[in-house]
């Protein structure tokens, strides 16, 4: 029988085992966009819950398996997270009121679970986390018509899930052709693999944060001088080698070890990237124009951060519950401090710093529902990796009415906000804005964040990709070439408004040079407003109105 103890560790275990393989998972996404990554969601998802079932003792498993899904809906990130805890939530169902369980109990919780995972995605695909949820179960109930022992069906279920995960490349073309298995499957397997280390031989997989390496050595290694201070500035450059400069960069090397520390130089054939602490980084730039053009320069002053730090890490007071008084109220998910306060002027309550790559949790969102004094509170996710998160939210809420605008991008967001009308009621206003996000096309500018292939074109790690409402159409070596000709693709006949929001690694000259060629093409029939949104990730998001 699984005692209450025992299936905490077993939690705690999968939580450990997932942490020690999330950046494999992320290296399974197939898509270049940078995002916010599946094995970083569901270990961020599970590991808030193992970390406070460490603190409980002796309990039934009835109680450790609520509080492992409260915790796990509380802070659960992306949809991969979201899902995750509501297969937990299945165990929290079907152990209600037990004191111990055996095999069948658990084949039956998860059971709870895959339905009612299945029943929240709004299309289910296979090939999925919820494949792999879905056959382990079924392998389950097959197995406990033979034996009820708790060690041999988690046995049969980590097998079925094993089988599951590779035969997801077969419901998924896209999977196929990359040659790898579903990250949210993978991750489902994972944790239930730790389990099973408690469950069959009373070990719980120690924690072990994986390191970076496989990401980015040249990260890794620039991030092991970070404590150390002994030149002002931190001075990080990429140049695009001169084919006809035949010099050697170990040269380059040589000559930034004279004049600084912490110098780290890595190269190939098309670039050399540099990472160096110096008091003079003009001359390390200036050195590093003899090999090629620079493609990127980041200079920033470390003493004067270190000087700030204190008030940098301390985090921002949790939000206030405030009561109901007010008729209306928003929340916006939005990051930059330009996207931030326009959605504050536009009647936004609270903003829940996320987006693209840093997926808030549930608990954040509702935190920010609950801080906002209204009887009905819409919420605006405005990334479709946060429509599951903000859903589950309003569940938690039951002092006031919330709603969830499925608004899949920032231009949506700030489109339903135009839309309210406070002369209109409630159940109106819903559905205009809800049908005005219906009539908005997005185009974005980032970088690829991996090597990817895209219709028969290969894309490396760090060029630039535009983005037609999430479908990749354009690659490019700029972001202003990249921005004109992801224009003609979101830019048609009917158009009426265009917003062009540009980000951090933008400067205003070149946002007011884009802006300027859009208005040049496309501005006699067309408003076209340019916004200072400072959001990371995306060096442009263009909003096209029809």
């Amino acid at each position: 029988m699984i005692t209450g103890n025992v299936f905490r560790d077993a939690i705690i275990s999968g939580a450990n085992n997932i942490c020690a393989q999330k950046q494999a998972l992320n290296d399974l996404n197939i898509f270049p966009v940078p995002d916010g990554d599946t094995g970083t969601n569901m270990s961020m998802t599970i590991s808030a819950a193992a970390k406070e079932l460490k603190k409980i003792e002796d309990a039934p498993i009835s109680e450790v398996a609520s509080k492992t899904a409260s915790f796990m809906l509380r802070n659960a990130r992306g949809n991969s997270g979201v899902i995750l805890s509501i297969i937990f939530r299945g165990f929290a169902k079907g152990l209600k009121d037990k004191e111990k369980a055996n095999g069948e109990d658990l084949v039956d919780a998860l059971g709870i679970g895959v339905d009612e995972a299945y029943k929240a995605v709004t299309k289910p695909a296979e090939g999925t986390i919820l494949t792999v949820a879905r056959m382990a179960y079924e392998a389950g109930m097959n197995i406990i018509t033979e034996t009820g022992n708790a060690t041999i069906v988690w046995t049969e279920v980590v097998r079925a899930a094993e089988e599951a995960l590779e035969l997801t490349p077969k419901f998924l073309p896209v999977l196929k052709k990359a040659g790898v298995v579903d990250a949210g499957g993978k991750g489902l397997l994972v944790i239930f693999q730790g389990m099973l280390s408690v469950i069959a031989d009373d070990e719980i997989i120690p924690f072990e944060e994986e390191t970076e390496a496989t990401t980015d050595s040249f990260e890794s290694a620039a991030a092991q001088f970070d404590e150390v201070i002994n030149f002002t500035y931190c001075t990080e450059f990429i140049v695009g080698r001169d084919t006809e400069c035949l010099a050697d960069p170990q040269d380059l090397k040589e000559y930034l070890m004279s004049i600084g520390d912490c110098v780290v130089v890595v190269d190939d054939e098309e670039i050399i990237k540099v990472h160096v602490h110096t008091d003079n980084p003009g001359m390390a730039l200036q050195k590093g124009l003899k090999y090629g053009q620079l493609l990127t320069v980041k200079v920033e002053n470390m003493k004067e951060q270190h000087k700030n730090a204190g008030a940098t890490e301390e985090k921002a007071p949790k939000l206030q519950k405030a009561e109901p008084t007010e008729e209306i109220g928003f929340v916006s998910v939005a990051a930059g401090e330009g996207l931030s306060e326009l959605f504050t002027d536009m009647g936004c309550n609270h903003i829940v710093s996320g987006g693209q790559s840093m997926n808030p949790s549930t608990d954040d969102i509702y935190d920010a529902i609950m801080a906002t004094p209204a009887k009905v509170v819409v919420v605006l996710p405005n990334n479709k990796n946060i429509i599951m998160a903000a859903q589950q939210a309003v569940d938690m809420v039951d002092d006031r009415e919330v709603y969830v605008i499925q608004s899949k991008t920032i231009s949506q967001g700030l489109t339903a906000l135009i839309n309210y009308d406070e002369d209109s009621t409630v159940e109106e206003n819903l559905e205009v804005m809800s049908e005005s996000v219906k009539n908005v096309v997005t185009g974005q500018i980032t970088f690829a964040a991996r090597d990817s292939e895209f219709g028969g074109k290969k894309i490396k790690e760090g060029e630039i990709i535009g983005l037609k409402d999430g479908k990749l159409c354009v690659c490019e070596k700029s972001s202003q070439k990249a921005l004109l000709k992801l224009a003609k693709e979101v830019i048609k006949k009917g158009a009426s408004f265009v917003t062009l929001i540009y980000g951090e690694d933008i400067t205003e000259e070149e946002a007011n040079e884009a802006y300027e060629a859009l208005l040049e093409k496309y501005g006699s029939n067309i408003d076209i407003s340019l916004i200072k949104g400072d959001q990371p990730v995306y060096y442009y998001i263009m909003g096209v109105e029809y």
